[in-house]
Parts: structure tokens; C-alpha cells; sequence
């Protein structure tokens, strides 16, 4: 029996190395590439190691504005995000009613639905209401894609607390938005960064919403703008292009790395529920 064992065990480990290697390749030639002034899709070490693509990338018109936008309407729309994510989790959390399973399955639904779908009808949406080539008409429409599995993680994690200390709260003399905001998102402070994380990570990288409903060159977001780097007739800089993509992903690494500290702290209840 051991032998069949061990060899299964072999197995799993040779396939979990082929799914490493998979994921690990294209990361080395990212590093690779954005020091090489002649990179090619071939993975190899540059002859001569240089800064020259960071360089060449780190301008107003390439990097800056498109990230400074980026982090406008992606923030933005994270925030609202949250907060209305907050809201509509607490009555279907704290409040029971025939309506409660049938709504969440609509909004599970309703993650499922691809945005090319909506994205015609949405698109002359915001052009008669006027919110078509605005950072703030991007963001609301980015914060209401996500706002469905937002409301649905986050109404999970509010399960998680006890509607006991809710009830002490209250006894103190709270209202329901005091209780929410300094006794709930408190306690359930490692789900809200979850949330808050996957909705500016989905955001973060979307390249058709922005493409579709930003027509200035000075609002579009870094997601876009990447196809600076992809000329005419195939020809990419492939340098520079590994260059910003290393530029790009470091605002969504700092803010895990930022929040991570939260992550696994679980809700510190203690001994609130006792006595």
C-alpha cells in the first residue's frame, strides 16, 4: 500500500510543479524583459541590465496621469463600493424575511450576467443622461458591476458577529447606523478589507468599461492606455511594455501587502458574549 501511495503523492506533486512553473514563467520574464532595451517574448537574460525601459515609461502622458486616473476611479468607485455593500448586507443579515434567500440568489445571479452584454444599452444610458467621457460616470457604473458579489461576501462575513452585542449597543442607547459603524464593521474589519480588495483588484484591471464610456485620451485609465505600447503592424516595445506592466501592478501589491496585516486576524470577539 505505500508504494500506490507514494506514488499518487508524486503525481500531485509533479502536477502542482507544472502549474508553478506555468505561473512562475511568465512573472521571470516580466523582470527580465523590463531590463532588457531588445526583449523579445523569449525568456532570457538581458546582455546588458538597465533601467533605460523605466525610464522611457516614467512620463506624464505614459505612466502618471493614466495611473493617477486609475486610482481615482478605481478608489472611488471601491469606496462607494463598500459602503453600499455595508448597507444593504446589514438588513439581510440582522433581519428575516421570505424575500431574503430569493434576493440574494438574484444577486449571485446577476455577478454572472458579462458586462459586454449591458454594455450597448449602458452606453446610451450615458449619453442622454450626460455622464459619457466623465471619470464619475465610469466609476458609478464600475462601483454598481461590482456592488452584487460585494453585497454577498460581505453579507456573509456580517453573519459572522453576534447580533447579542448588537442588543447591548442598543441598550446603551445606540441607533443602528452607531451600531453598524463602531460595533459591526469593527469586529468584521477582516471582511471589509477582503471585499474591498477583490472589488479594487476587479476594477483595477478592467479595460472594457473604460475603453467603452472614457474618449479622452487625459481621463483614461492605465488599463487602457497600456496599448500605447502596441504599434502598427504587430510591432510592440515589449521592454517598456514589461516595464509599465511591473509600474501597474504595484498599486494593487501595496495595498494587499497594506492590508494584509488585517486579513487573518479573524473578529476579535474575545469575551464580549459572555456573562
Amino acid at each position: 500500500m505505500p508504494l500506490p501511495r507514494h506514488r499518487h503523492r508524486l503525481a500531485a506533486d509533479a502536477g502542482l510543479l507544472v502549474v508553478a512553473v506555468a505561473f512562475a514563467v511568465p512573472l521571470v520574464w516580466l523582470v527580465l524583459a523590463s531590463l532588457d532595451t531588445e526583449a523579445t517574448l523569449r525568456v532570457r537574460l538581458p546582455g546588458s541590465p538597465t533601467l533605460h525601459n523605466f525610464s522611457a515609461v516614467l512620463t506624464d502622458e505614459i505612466t502618471f496621469t493614466p495611473m493617477l486616473n486609475s486610482l481615482l476611479i478605481c478608489g472611488g468607485a471601491t469606496l462607494l463600493t463598500v459602503v453600499c455593500a455595508a448597507l444593504a448586507a446589514y438588513p439581510l443579515s440582522r433581519f428575516r424575511s421570505r424575500l431574503t434567500r430569493p434576493y440574494l440568489l438574484t444577486v449571485l445571479f446577476s455577478t454572472c450576467l458579462p458586462v459586454t452584454a449591458v454594455m450597448v444599452p449602458v452606453y446610451g444610458l450615458f449619453v442622454q443622461v450626460d455622464l459619457i467621457d466623465t471619470r464619475y460616470g465610469t466609476a458609478l457604473f464600475l462601483a454598481a458591476a461590482q456592488l452584487p458579489f460585494a453585497i454577498w461576501l460581505m453579507k456573509n462575513f456580517m453573519d459572522g458577529v453576534p447580533k447579542v452585542l448588537e442588543e447591548a449597543a442598543w441598550t446603551d442607547g445606540a441607533s443602528w447606523p452607531q451600531t453598524l459603524l463602531r460595533v459591526i464593521l469593527p469586529l468584521m474589519g477582516p471582511g471589509v478589507a477582503v471585499v474591498a480588495i477583490y472589488t479594487f483588484i476587479m476594477m483595477w484591471g478592467n479595460f472594457f468599461v473604460p475603453f467603452m464610456l472614457l474618449l479622452s485620451p487625459e481621463q483614461l485609465p492605465a488599463s487602457v492606455s497600456i496599448f500605447t505600447f502596441f504599434g502598427n503592424y504587430g510591432a510592440i516595445a515589449f521592454g517598456e511594455l514589461a516595464a509599465f506592466s511591473i509600474l501597474y501592478s504595484t498599486p494593487v501589491v501595496v495595498l494587499y501587502i497594506l492590508i494584509s496585516g488585517r486579513l487573518g486576524g479573524g473578529f476579535a470577539l474575545g469575551g464580549a458574549v459572555k456573562g
